[in-house]
């Protein structure tokens, strides 16, 4: 009976070893890490063109034919300088015409032989008719009052004294309206002509900035339009961050927050900058918004367009707890020995993310079944 005994607790220990065993050896099967303190940064990624402050392109008001570029492109440029000079025969003989058509109207208004003159002589012409048959009106109805003369001779002298004074009447009105419309076309030949000259000066373009030319559009010989950019200008020395932020993300991003800028044309090194401007407008084509940011110390030398990658610093904490984020599910949850257990998360990078409460320093994870 003891023998008995003795062989069956022999089996039952052999058999508890292999259970240890085999639970051992699929715990060991299974990949873990437990959390690590380290310094955690949060950042919203984007990609990066760099390009220079104030860019704009140079249009020419006037059309015509591109008669010579005064600049080169590379070259430095004052706020005035000229840039390309444009011929235009056809806007040079609008100038002309406006110019006569401005002269004539002046000739007429204010000349010796103006419009008004004609019109002042029949006024003084028709006030001696008025004055004449105003008093010949005026006795004769006296003499009608005392009824001496004809009743016909009465009615044709008041009609020849309400004739002559709406006569006199309508060419006072007409002095009066062709006064106004004189000056009226003295003011409008002038603007014509002021906007005829403005054109003939816009045949040189000139620059609104100082700054670098980056590009010049059009040859000597070729056709301006006012529709086609002819030059593109732009700051010499600054340039300017433009990233494109996931709608996802940008409610994230402020003004004057850090941003890391990598370069291609630069590997290897990065370069600091800062948020500073933010454009409320989303882009429907691709759901993103335009950001800009400056650099704090920018690269020796830039070109436009060039091209990398940039992260906004949006967090950053020192010595916090940390797990992989392959090691945590959607619902905020890890596998451990226990069982799934559900954490308190915070900031989080691509690689890993804060755990605030739920697990320690010393809890063992594993991934989580696919």
């Amino acid at each position: 009976m003891k023998y008995s005994l003795f062989k069956y607790k022999i089996f039952y220990y052999l058999i508890l070893i292999i259970v240890v065993f085999l639970f051992n050896s699929c715990s060991n099967s299974e990949e873990k890490t437990h959390p690590i303190k380290r310094d955690l940064v949060e950042s919203v990624y984007s990609s990066v063109i760099v390009q220079p402050d104030s860019l704009y392109n140079v249009y020419s008001v006037a059309s015509g034919i591109l008669v010579k570029n005064f600049v080169e492109e590379g070259d430095l440029v004052i706020k005035g300088e000229k840039l390309i000079q444009i011929t235009n025969t056809a806007t040079k003989l609008n100038s002309n015409n406006a110019k006569l058509a401005f002269d004539l109207a002046k000739e007429n208004y204010f000349g010796n032989a103006a419009i008004l003159d004609g019109i002042k002589d029949e006024i003084t012409a028709a006030e001696l008719k008025f004055k004449n048959d105003s008093v010949n009106f005026y006795r004769q109805q006296r003499l009608w009052n005392k009824k001496i003369g004809s009743r016909f001779e009465f009615e044709t002298r008041k009609l020849n004294y309400q004739l002559s004074k709406s006569n006199l009447n309508l060419l006072q009105n007409k002095f009066d309206r062709t006064k106004k419309e004189l000056l009226t076309s003295v003011k409008q030949t002038e603007n014509s002509y002021k906007s005829s000259l403005v054109n003939t000066n816009d045949y040189t373009v000139k620059s609104i900035m100082k700054g670098k030319v980056y590009e010049l559009t059009k040859e000597p010989g070729e056709i301006v339009t006012n529709f086609d950019p002819v030059a593109v200008i732009g700051s010499a020395t600054l340039f300017t961050i433009k990233m494109l932020v996931d709608e996802v993300d940008i409610v994230k991003i402020s003004k004057g927050q850090q941003v890391i800028i990598s370069l291609d044309a630069y590997k290897g090194e990065a370069f600091a900058g800062k948020v500073s401007k933010i454009y409320p407008k989303k882009d429907e084509r691709n759901q993103t918004f335009k950001v800009e940011a400056i650099f704090k110390e920018a690269p020796k030398v830039l070109y436009p367009g060039l091209s990398g990658e940039a992260n906004i610093v949006i967090g950053s904490k020192k010595n916090v707890l940390t797990v992989p984020k392959i090691y945590i599910n959607e619902n905020n949850e890890v596998k451990t020995v226990n069982g799934v257990l559900t954490v308190k998360t915070g900031l989080q990078n691509l690689e890993f993310i804060e755990i605030i409460s739920g697990i320690s320093e010393n809890t063992n994870i594993y991934k989580p079944d696919k």
